[in-house]
């Protein structure tokens, strides 16, 4: 399994454009994030987890050249605001990307994009087909994944497992019977905003006391605020196992 990280950055904290700080004037790659998403490729299949804001400059750079499915985990903007740019892999595969999320997720796409669910479709726009996922296994072309609940702040979101990979953004509560889910990944993603506390997001330290507890070969945090440091100022402070994930990072699992 192959997993690109398209996107490790958020829109939280003050916009770049205002802000001039180290971390956004750094001359480090690794500093420049777009928002969240990674690319799964497995089974010769590719399935992208969140289609935010950047999702068409993230397929453009990563030169994606297939696209089977799409997961949600949740409807916040900076995760789904990208989805109408699927209309390019419609055009080039002939046929309806597969989407995969809750009812409540449902809901929130057929607001933002209520022209690709009209009876009758202007031609073009995106061709969709939903799946609804729940608590329990389902299989994305054959590939087994399992859904984790946690919580960003009170709102449910969905982690991902496939096989030893999970994924997990947008959260800062897991309980105990969703973690033992997450028990025995070999890879580990995991949120953290920044150091500071937040409403919503695992601060770092809360990220690494809970990676502790959950014990990979590796670990990536993603959803990286600015206000986090720099890339490599803040992976000199982790553990061995525990690494900032950066655009592009690529991880064989």
């Amino acid at each position: 399994m192959k997993i690109t990280f398209l996107g490790t950055g958020t829109s939280q904290g003050i916009p770049v454009i205002a802000c001039g700080c180290d971390v956004c004037n750094s001359n480090d790659p690794k500093d420049n994030r777009l928002r969240v998403s990674v690319l799964i490729e497995h089974k010769g299949k590719s399935i992208v987890i969140d289609s935010g804001p950047d999702f068409r400059q993230q397929m453009l750079r990563t030169n994606v050249q297939q696209l089977d499915a799409i997961l949600f985990t949740h409807e916040h903007k900076d995760h789904i605001a990208g989805l109408d740019d699927v209309r390019a892999f419609n055009y080039k595969q002939q046929k309806a990307i597969d989407i995969f999320c809750t009812e409540q997720v449902q809901t929130a796409l057929k607001r933002e994009f209520h022209y690709a669910f009209d009876e009758y479709k202007y031609p073009g726009v995106p061709e969709l087909n939903l799946h609804t996922i729940t608590n329990d296994l389902f299989e994305v072309d054959g590939i087994e994944v399992l859904p984790i609940n946690v919580k960003h702040y009170k709102l449910p979101v969905k982690a991902f497992r496939i096989e030893g990979f999970t994924y997990i953004t947008d959260a800062n509560k897991i309980e105990d019977s969703e973690l033992e889910k997450i028990k025995g990944s070999e890879v580990v993603v995991l949120n953290a905003l920044r150091k500071q506390p937040h409403i919503s997001h695992f601060t770092l330290e809360e990220a690494v006391e809970l990676l502790h507890k959950i014990n990979p070969k590796k670990a990536f945090i993603t959803h990286i605020s600015h206000l986090m440091g720099k890339h490599h100022d803040i992976n000199n402070e982790l553990p061995d196992f525990i690494r900032l994930a950066y655009d592009g990072l690529v991880v064989e699992c």
